[in-house]
């Protein structure tokens, strides 16, 4: 799980051979058969940690805030995903979608990445569309799941609308 003492991973795996399958390792240990799903969550950067992830990913289900450098962000990401592919390290890694999050409809540039994104990727943006509010922000501030802090809020209600598109999308009610 995701915790402060993670921050100093990056900089530990340096000195590490094979130390962009490190997570590889691990999830060989962890008795993945068992599991349907796995959900890695990534630092927003391209490091060791990120690599590592997509070493062993599927499908990568990309996060983008709904401003311009995020647009740049998202592009590396897409072309790393296919470096992989192409050097055969992750063969069946692919783009599995890009959730559109921090929308503030009041704000042009936003709806400009939506469309941007949405006219290059027409088949992987969700419809389901986070928006930027305050109570988003908080919750973590109050050490909770926006579930638990805000339960009826318009966050919490578009987050549980991507899990079930999510759930739709890769077919995870059949298993």
């Amino acid at each position: 799980p995701g915790k402060v003492d993670l921050s100093g991973a990056e900089i530990e795996l340096i000195d590490f051979e094979q130390r962009t399958h490190r997570l590889d390792a691990a999830l060989d240990g962890a008795g993945l058969a068992r599991w349907d799903v796995c959900l890695i969550d990534c630092p927003p950067s391209l490091g060791i940690l990120f690599m590592n992830a997509l070493n062993v990913a599927h499908e990568v289900i990309i996060p983008i805030q709904c401003e311009y450098l995020a647009l740049e962000g998202l592009g590396q990401i897409l072309r790393n995903v296919e470096r992989l592919k192409d050097a055969h390290v992750n063969d069946h890694l692919k783009l599995g979608g890009v959730v559109m999050t921090m929308f503030d409809s009041r704000i042009n540039l936003a709806k400009q990445v939506v469309d941007e994104v949405t006219q290059h990727l027409p088949d992987k943006v969700f419809k389901s569309v986070i928006p930027r509010t305050i109570r988003l922000s908080e919750a973590p501030s109050f050490g909770k799941p926006i579930f638990a802090y805000d339960p009826n809020g318009v966050g919490s209600t578009a987050y549980r609308s991507l899990g079930k598109e999510v759930i739709e999308r890769f077919g995870l009610m059949s298993k």
